[in-house]
């Protein structure tokens, strides 16, 4: 009797395990939504969220994102380690792991996991972007991300509706402060505005306009065009 239920929980086991190795395969193709926007709708809140084409981003947006949360992606597999090692020597372990968060692994968070910090979470995000990176372009990976990041208090999901919310046009007409304050908003959508920014949040802004290249470099590389 035993027996047989242990059978079944690993049957079960094994079946939420394929589910995301499945659906990434999928997302190469279908957009996605995520885990957060799902959950808003089960509990009848709204969802905005218009999904857009990488070629139809601001380049000076891709290079803000890319600047400001993961300046390795085109270099690293999905987990970085020589950030992750920096970050590791500059707080003796502490938090090590949230600090050296590659968009891989928050693509990893958002498709399949949940918010908040949990040690159980972040173990999972791991092998999770290691697969997604294996299957998963890096230009599809950007264009995902940037397609289902929440960037709004009320439901915002995705580039397209975070610029129309903020500045009213649209993601590919974005200029470099506008990218740079949608940017800086992503690691708290809830109390930092891009369109009414505070004097933190500009200041943040200007320092990561500042850093902005011209053209993408190396910064961009693996995204296949002059971004």
């Amino acid at each position: 009797m035993i027996g047989r239920w242990v059978r079944k929980i690993a049957k079960a086991a094994l079946l939420l395990a394929l589910i995301p190795l499945v659906l990434t395969i999928v997302y190469n193709i279908v957009p996605p939504v995520s885990t957060l926007m799902l959950a808003r709708w089960a509990t009848l809140r709204p969802v905005v969220r218009d999904w857009v084409s990488l070629d139809r981003v601001a380049p000076v947006l891709v290079r803000s994102v890319l600047a400001s949360e993961d300046a390795r992606f085109c270099q690293h597999m999905g987990v970085d380690l020589v950030e992750l090692n920096n970050v590791i020597d500059e707080s003796d372990g502490l938090d090590a792991s949230r600090g050296a968060s590659t968009i891989t692994m928050q693509l990893a968070k958002n498709l399949f996991l949940w918010n908040g910090r949990s040690v159980i979470r972040k173990g999972l995000e791991f092998p999770l972007a290691l697969y997604i990176n294996f299957v998963m372009s890096k230009r599809r990976q950007m264009e995902v991300y940037l397609n289902i990041a929440e960037w709004g208090p009320n439901g915002e999901f995705g580039i397209e509706a975070a610029s129309r919310r903020a500045f009213g046009k649209g993601a590919g007409e974005l200029n470099a402060r506008q990218a740079a304050l949608l940017a800086v908003m992503l690691p708290n959508p809830h109390r930092r505005d891009a369109a009414k920014p505070g004097a933190g949040m500009s200041r943040l802004a200007a320092r990561l306009q500042a850093r902005i290249p011209a053209e993408g470099g190396e910064l961009t590389s693996c995204l296949g065009t002059g971004r």
